[in-house]
This record gives structure tokens, C-alpha cells and sequence, in this order.
């Protein structure tokens, strides 16, 4: 049952060509930055989105601009500075938060933690403050800690909707799907891995046994691809000397989880993703594992399931570093002024 649906009813490339008409406003936090741009171009493309809101600190209004001139339904407005926040934010129904710092060599994203949860404490104070009942999708890392963060600061407003709050970890789904497709010869569009935990290192937890179609490794080779699926953000930074992180790969996975978010609002039935939220699927408050969504968010979460003895390994030894990090990004919030 599980694998009949846990595949995305939804891929992208489906998405910017459906004729589904659906009115939804939806705002990017973060616009003008390299995660921010490529997505903001993707959901400029798609008939699911009617108005689309880009805010950051700077050069919006030239990013805004440029989209505007392309040949699709959405409308394009542009917001620069703390003082359009409000502006950017009103009527939406979807704000997707990619933005902050990215990572540079030998940082790890835990690294980014003080300069980036201040920025989503003061996003999501606004989104609380300017459309409270918003799909909010964290793309900022680390989401382990942001996810939190953005609880703690809805809870503080009082509108807090754990259904409605979304740590994006599609990218790490999409990545498993193409080293699984490379390995094995297969095309990566019909591939599907979930993936749990969190999105950091070793929280990151791919399914490989429950993969459609059926694949199987041996131990060493699994061992290797559970690694590198887990370091794939690594292996990016470390190929971009310095330039950046994943952002046309991340730009695309916020992209995905976004269609799937306004299709399940749309009406459309079977829509799973999986995301980091919270959860009482596991001794962590927080966790990612496949969700039903529907038209108020989750509608329900589908839980670990069946893991094999490599995965139920690989779950215990992540707690631990799950449990501090959103501890992390609570504290966080506590101790805001």
C-alpha cells in the first residue's frame, strides 16, 4: 500500500504543464539569492500559482521584474526591505522561506545556525503577524533547528498549526532517487526513495528497502550509497569551491514540494511528500517521514513503517543528534529578546 502512493502523484515537470487553474498567492522569502531566483522561476512557470510575492533585502525589484516579462498567468511583485514585509506577505497562501547564508567548505550547517535562525525567527514573526494561516515551507538550514525555530515563534503569536509548517527535505528524496537510478540503469523520473529523519549528515535516513520499483544492494554498496546520499550537500559545496551550495538542485526539490502542497490544496487526492514536522511518529518532537497531504496540510502522517535491520540502525543512531538540534532552535526562541 505504502509504495503505491508514497511516489509524488505530481513531478515538476507535470506541474508547469498541467492545465489545473487554482488562484493561490504565494510568496518567496529570500527571492533574489541563488536558491531564491531558479525557484521563484519555476513557480513563475506553473498555472498552479496566480500571484507570486518576492521579498528579500535587496534587488528584488529587478529579479521581480525580469520574471514578470514571462508569458504566464502568475503576476510577479517585487519587495525590498523590512518595511514591505507585511506588503509581501498579505494573502498568501503558500510562503516558501529559502532564504539565509549558504554554506561555504568545511562548513557544516550547523555552522550557519546564528546568522540564519535569526533571519527565519524574524521571517516567520512576520508571516505569524501578516497571513497566520499560510502553508509555511523552510528551506533555511539547518531545518533541524529553523523547523523549530518557526514552531516556537508561531506558538508565541498563538497560531501556531503544526499541519501547516513544513521543513523542505524533498531534495534529499530527489537525490536518492538519482544515485539509485544511476546505479541500477533505471530512469530516475520513475524512481522513489523515501527518505527520513532530518536533513543534516546522518539524521538523513533513505529508505532503499522500500523503494519503488524494488531494488536491492549489497551491504558494502548500500553502506556507500546511504553515505553519499547523506553528504550529497557536501559533495556540492565542496565541487563549488567556495561559490555556494546546492541551489538549482534545492531550488528545484522547493519547487516540487510546493506543487504538491497547492495540488493537495487544489483538491487532488494521494499527494504524498515526505518533510521534516512535528511529529509522534518517534521519540523526536520533530521528524520526516511521508505525508499525506490534503487541503489544510497534513492530512495525515504515514510513519516509518517497515524498516529493515540497516534502517532501524541508522533511525537510533540519528536521535540523539536530532533531539540537540531542535533543542537547539528552541532554546533559540527562548532566549530571544
Amino acid at each position: 500500500m505504502f509504495s503505491r502512493i508514497a511516489r509524488p502523484t505530481t513531478t515538476l515537470v507535470r506541474s508547469l504543464s498541467t492545465s489545473s487553474q487554482h488562484n493561490a498567492k504565494v510568496a518567496v522569502l529570500g527571492a533574489s539569492g541563488g536558491i531564491g531566483q531558479p525557484l521563484s522561476l519555476l513557480l513563475k512557470n506553473s498555472p498552479l500559482v496566480s500571484e507570486l510575492s518576492l521579498y528579500d533585502i535587496a534587488h528584488t525589484p529587478g529579479v521581480a521584474s525580469d520574471l514578470s516579462h514571462i508569458e504566464t498567468r502568475a503576476t510577479v511583485t517585487g519587495y525590498m526591505g523590512a518595511d514591505q514585509l507585511g506588503a509581501a506577505l498579505k494573502g498568501c497562501e503558500v510562503v516558501v522561506i529559502p532564504a539565509g547564508v549558504p554554506r561555504k567548505p568545511g562548513m557544516t550547517r550547523d555552522d550557519l545556525f546564528n546568522t540564519n535562525a535569526t533571519i527565519v525567527a524574524t521571517l516567520t514573526d512576520a508571516c505569524a503577524r501578516h497571513c497566520p494561516q499560510a502553508m509555511i515551507c523552510i528551506i533555511s538550514n539547518p531545518v533541524n533547528s529553523t523547523i523549530p525555530i518557526t514552531a516556537e515563534v508561531m506558538k508565541k503569536h498563538g497560531v501556531y498549526n503544526p499541519n501547516r509548517v513544513f521543513g523542505v527535505t524533498t531534495l534529499d528524496i530527489v537525490r536518492a532517487n538519482t544515485f539509485v537510478a544511476e546505479l541500477k540503469g533505471l530512469d530516475p523520473a520513475r524512481v522513489n526513495v523515501p527518505v527520513v529523519g532530518g536533513h543534516a549528515g546522518k539524521t538523513i535516513i533513505p529508505l532503499i528497502s522500500r523503494c519503488t520499483p524494488k531494488v536491492e544492494f549489497p551491504a558494502d554498496q548500500l553502506s556507500a550509497l546511504t553515505g553519499r546520499i547523506q553528504e550529497a550537500g557536501t559533495e556540492v559545496v565542496k565541487a563549488k569551491a567556495g561559490a555556494g551550495s546546492a541551489t538549482l538542485s534545492m531550488a528545484y526539490a522547493g519547487a516540487r514540494f510546493t506543487f504538491s502542497l497547492l495540488d493537495a490544496m487544489n483538491g487532488k487526492e494521494g499527494v504524498v511528500e515526505c518533510a521534516f514536522v512535528r511529529s509522534e511518529e518517534t521519540e523526536c518532537k520533530y521528524f520526516s517521514t511521508p505525508l499525506l497531504l490534503g487541503k489544510n496540510g497534513i492530512e495525515k502522517n504515514l510513519g516509518l513503517g517497515k524498516l529493515s535491520a540497516f534502517e532501524e540502525k541508522l533511525v537510533a543512531e540519528a536521535m540523539d543528534e536530532l533531539k540537540g538540534s531542535i533543542k537547539k532552535g528552541e532554546d533559540f526562541v527562548a532566549n530571544m529578546k
